[in-house]
C-alpha cells in the first residue's frame, strides 16, 4: 500500500511539474526566434540593392550611405546561435545591431525624399515598398517571439513549475526591449507661450 501511495504521489507531483510545458514553450520560442531571424535576413538582403539604386543618384549624401553599409556590416557580423536566446548580453548586442540598421535605413529613406529623380525611379519605389513590407513582417515576427517568451518566462517563474525550472536549469529568456525607453517614457514638452505666426 505504501508503494502504491508513493507512486501515486510521484505521479501527481510530476503531472504538475511543467516539464513537458517547458519543452513545448522552449521549442515554440525557438521557432518564433527563427522567424525573427528570417525577416532580419530578408531586410539585410535588401540593403545592397537599395544602396546600389541610391548610389545612382550622383549628389546623394555619401555619409548616409556609409552609415547604412556600416550598420549592415555590424548586423551581419554578429553570429546568432541557439545559445543567443539564453544569453541576455548576446541578445542585447544582436538587438542593438539590428536597431542601428533600422535607424540607418530610416534615415536613408528620409534623405531620399529630397531627391525627386530617385523618387521617380520605379526600381527604388519597388525596393522601398519591399522594405516597408519587410519592416512590418519583422514587427509581427518580433511580437510572436515576445509572446512565446512571455509564456515561457511565466512558466519559469510560477509556482510549482519554478521548481522544475530550477531543477532543470530553465532560466527565463531575454525579450526585445525598446531601445529609447527613457526617451519615450518622458512626457513631451509642450509650450503654449510661443507666439502665434
Amino acid at each position: 500500500m505504501q508503494r502504491f501511495l508513493a507512486l501515486l504521489t510521484a505521479a501527481l507531483l510530476l503531472t504538475g511539474c511543467g516539464y513537458n510545458d517547458f519543452q513545448r514553450l522552449d521549442e515554440q520560442s525557438k521557432a518564433a526566434w527563427s522567424e525573427v531571424l528570417n525577416q532580419y535576413q530578408r531586410r539585410t538582403d535588401l540593403v545592397p540593392n537599395i544602396v546600389a539604386t541610391v548610389k545612382g543618384e550622383a549628389s546623394f549624401e555619401q555619409d548616409t550611405l556609409t552609415k547604412v553599409i556600416e550598420a549592415r556590416s555590424k548586423a551581419t557580423a554578429i553570429q546568432v546561435t541557439p545559445a543567443t536566446l539564453n544569453d541576455p548580453a548576446a541578445f542585447a548586442r544582436f538587438q542593438q545591431a539590428q536597431g542601428e540598421l533600422s535607424s540607418a535605413l530610416s534615415r536613408l529613406m528620409v534623405v531620399a525624399e529630397r531627391y525627386p529623380t530617385l523618387q521617380a525611379n520605379q526600381g527604388f519605389r519597388d525596393l522601398r515598398v519591399t522594405l516597408e513590407g519587410t519592416e512590418n513582417r519583422i514587427t509581427v515576427a518580433r511580437n510572436r517571439y515576445i509572446q512565446s517568451v512571455q509564456e515561457y518566462n511565466v512558466l519559469a517563474r510560477s509556482f510549482p513549475t519554478n521548481l522544475t525550472a530550477m531543477a532543470f536549469s530553465y532560466a527565463p529568456k531575454p525579450s526585445f526591449s525598446v531601445q529609447n525607453e527613457a526617451q519615450i517614457s518622458a512626457p513631451p514638452a509642450v509650450d503654449f507661450s510661443a507666439s502665434k505666426p
